[in-house]
């Protein structure tokens, strides 16, 4: 009796691990799934808001244009796009590609012509310059703005002077020759993005008009009361402009890395889910080891009138509640974790002596962090799920047993 004892004793405590490991399975996975897609949404809302401190909400421009024509007509757009009441500022733009030279160094940037006192209707940048101002660009003078990062890989400091060069040629008796123009820098900024650190350039959109008047793009940049509702708000410009005027948004602009992220965020929910799953899966054989073990007391309560329904409902409530109490300790300390990351992060990446995001490589140095509940809800409400489902298999094979089946055998 007592080496029967020891042995259902070590069966008892077998079953109790399988099922604790699974309790901390499905923990462990909520907390990943919660932690990766808060980091993912946080990765996605600091760039877009570094991106737009630069980037206009709304562009309006006329496709084919001369700069210099649609710089003179750009308040009469202006005037018209401010006739919705979204719109809450506005400024003139030129927008072109060109090639900076200094020395041996040669970087292709993009250059945005710019009015120093409108632009701080639209953009963040007259907040962010690290020397000068914007109201150092000046018509005429073919003054520059460059990113920080760029004037360090250039090697250029106030007041020295870089070569640009446009994408279309002069024609000349000579034949075809570049089209360049000597500029000084006037100032530098930093947004914190340093794909436009290290690339972008501002010049007074007269000058730009002047330098760019067969490659550029003119328009009018506007930034609206509500940027997720830019494209809405785009589309409602339409009617109130000029049938040759094109309208873009932001998020169209640059909807190839935002259509990136999403699939990335999918993908990510979806593989850590499989996490879950697994965990799901260890309940079930938890739960099918438990039916297989009490099989004698499960055929005892059947010949005491316990039902079939209120055998499946015993491992049902014990299935479901390692299911609820791993989701809840997933979620307690996913949150937990996603809500510091900003604190546990830097402390790591002071103990192992390594950066995990160089400013070289990626958009951001630091790893934001944004949870929110709809992505904490789905995920809970997952976990639960599966949990339940494991269940329902084992609970059938408790309810399909037969006590005189088992009793004889017992």
């Amino acid at each position: 009796m007592s080496r029967a004892r020891a042995r259902g004793g070590r069966r008892d405590g077998f079953v109790s691990f399988v099922a604790a490991t699974s309790m901390a399975g499905i923990a462990l996975g909520v907390a990943a799934l919660i932690v990766v897609l808060s980091v993912m949404n946080g990765f996605q809302k600091d760039v877009r808001d570094r991106m737009l401190s630069v980037l206009p909400h709304v562009e309006i421009y006329v496709p084919g244009g001369e700069p210099t024509q649609v710089l003179e007509q750009w308040a009469d757009l202006a005037k018209q796009a401010r006739q919705s009441p979204h719109v809450t500022g506005a400024a003139p733009f030129v927008a072109a590609q060109a090639m900076l030279m200094r020395g041996q160094d040669l970087r292709g940037v993009q250059v945005r012509g710019i009015d120093p006192e409108t632009e701080k209707e639209v953009s963040e940048a007259g907040r962010q310059m690290v020397r000068g101002k914007l109201s150092d660009l000046k018509p005429g003078s073919f003054g520059i703005i460059l990113g920080q990062e760029l004037a360090d890989l250039l090697q250029v400091r106030i007041g020295q002077t870089v070569m640009m060069l446009a994408p279309a040629a002069s024609i000349s008796p000579a034949g075809f020759t570049p089209r360049m123009r000597q500029f000084t820098l006037v100032g530098t900024f930093r947004s914190g993005h340093y794909e436009y650190d290290s690339s972008l350039a501002f010049i007074d959109a007269t000058d730009a008009a002047k330098m760019f008047r067969d490659s550029g793009m003119a328009g009018v940049r506007l930034r609206v009361d509500d940027m997720h509702r830019a494209p809405e708000i785009a589309q409602s410009l339409i009617p109130l402009l000029p049938g040759n005027v094109a309208v873009a948004d932001w998020s169209r602009n640059n909807r190839t890395w935002f259509a990136a992220v999403q699939t990335e965020k999918r993908m990510m929910f979806l593989i850590l889910a499989l996490i879950v799953a697994v965990a799901a899966f260890n309940l079930l054989s938890s739960l099918v080891m438990a039916v297989k073990d009490k099989q004698s007391d499960i055929a005892i309560l059947r010949s005491f009138g316990a039902t079939p329904g209120e055998i499946a409902r015993i491992f049902l409530v014990q299935g479901a509640l390692i299911g609820v109490i791993g989701t809840l300790l997933g979620v307690i300390g996913g949150v937990s974790i996603a809500f510091n990351v900003d604190v546990l992060v830097p402390a790591i990446e002071r103990m192992i002596g390594a950066q995990f995001l160089p400013r070289e490589i990626y958009f951001i140095s630091a790893l934001p962090s944004d949870p929110r509940l709809s992505d904490i809800t789905t995920i809970g409400l997952t976990s639960l799920v599966m949990s339940l489902v494991a269940t329902l298999y084992p609970s059938w094979r408790a309810s399909r047993l037969q006590p005189a089946e088992v009793l004889r055998h017992d």
